[in-house]
């Protein structure tokens, strides 16, 4: 079969790659990077700018993938709807082995990946549906989603660790607590992320106006979540407790400039659940609304932004941000050199030594034309079992094409 023929190769969305290079950075700038300032009074860049984003963003780019490889614009039923889902469970159990694989090494990184992977499962029963009913579906998850959350956590074990590692499928139960509920990156509340990226990818992505809309809405997301949420903090009713909760965590006594430091940080996946008001804030990795609507809003912005920039020559784009092709790849790596011994500093020169690393990598590879090695492993498994389900489509399925042009 001819490369040509294969539906699962489609031209790349450069703006998409750009995108997904941002979030790499801000992903390891995360890591690196302190979240306070050397005098803890203030949070430092990498937690202002990527702390809550970068991690969103890469669950809404996901959603993307999952559509363009079911259909792009034109979602796929039976037979196809089974190959698709097949390769997306492949794919996904391989990212989810990866992502424990990754966690032995104790890197101090929350790995997302195993998340990742039961994510794009929760995916699966929406890839017939098209952009509006997705949006709709994620709008109403957004709200829905942490009030599901606050009700069932306080039933569930608190959570047992950083990242879901081999040792912890000896306690299935736990393990599926965390992934869904309790942990870094709660894949029930995140489904938002995935259901609005899902939307996305039924778009055509090479419309101008399709991109300069992506970007308004995200604009007016990420500008109004914020100031709702802390417009409605202002309310005694909403305040007050949260002032309790949190000087019932921190002590007593708590001045008001700690308590805006330390919902500015934000927590680690949610919020504690001893009272309704913690809803109503917008704090990174808390998994409320306005987390939620605020962390969508600044990741439309960026995808749509960057669909906007790479249509100007698309070419220099890839190879400039060919990080963005090969993510899994590159993430992959940025972890095993922040084991102990190799690239391991906290501060703004080990953060440049990771970006110098990555981006060269991957301007090479996309320079070459060649694929990052782990995605050529996970594409060509997902893709082998998706021919042996659905084998008429990769001989009559026209190749639908979108480029960022």
């Amino acid at each position: 079969m001819s490369r040509a023929a294969d539906p699962t190769r489609r031209a790349r969305v450069v703006g998409l790659d750009v995108a997904r290079c941002l979030a790499l950075l801000g992903m390891i700038a995360t890591h690196v990077i302190p979240a306070y300032t050397p005098d803890g009074a203030d949070l430092s860049w990498s937690a202002e700018l990527a702390g809550g984003r970068a991690s969103a963003l890469f669950a809404v780019l996901a959603g993307v993938t999952l559509t363009l490889g079911a259909g792009g614009t034109r979602p796929v039923h039976g037979r196809a709807w089974a190959g698709v889902s097949a390769g997306v469970v492949v794919r996904a159990l391989l990212i989810g082995v990866l992502g424990m694989a990754l966690a032995e090494l104790d890197a101090g990184i929350a790995i997302i990946l195993t998340y990742y992977g039961l994510l794009f499962c929760l995916g699966i029963p929406f890839l017939a549906l098209r952009a509006r009913a997705l949006l709709g579906l994620a709008a109403g998850w957004l709200v829905l989603s942490p009030v599901l959350s606050h009700l069932v956590r306080p039933e569930l074990p608190p959570r047992g660790f950083e990242s879901p590692a081999f040792a912890h499928l000896a306690d299935p139960g736990r393990l599926l607590a965390d992934l869904t509920f309790t942990g870094y990156y709660p894949v029930v509340p995140w489904l938002t992320y995935l259901l609005v990226g899902m939307a996305l990818g039924r778009l055509d992505l090479r419309r101008v106006t399709t991109a300069a809309r992506i970007a308004a809405a995200g604009l007016v997301l990420a500008v109004a979540a914020p100031l709702v949420s802390r417009w409605l903090r202002d309310r005694p009713a909403i305040g007050g407790p949260l002032r309790d909760s949190l000087e019932a965590q921190h002590g007593v006594g708590l001045r008001d400039s700690v308590i805006d430091l330390t919902l500015a940080r934000g927590a680690y996946g949610t919020t504690p659940t001893d009272t309704w008001a913690w809803l109503a804030v917008a704090s990174p990795h808390t998994a409320t609304p306005f987390d939620l609507a605020r962390t969508l809003g600044s990741s439309l912005l960026i995808i749509g932004l960057c669909l906007l920039a790479a249509r100007v020559a698309p070419r220099l784009w890839s190879i400039a941000f060919g990080a963005g092709a090969m993510t899994l790849t590159l993430y992959s790596l940025h972890v095993v050199l922040r084991t102990e011994g190799r690239l391991d500093g906290d501060d703004l020169t080990t953060y440049l030594q990771h970006v110098a690393v990555v981006v060269a990598i991957g301007a090479l590879l996309a320079l070459v034309r060649r694929r990052g090695p782990l995605e050529a492993v996970v594409a060509g498994s997902a893709r082998t079992v998706r021919r042996a389900v659905d084998p008429h489509e990769f001989r009559s399925r026209p190749r639908e094409v979108s480029r960022s042009r």
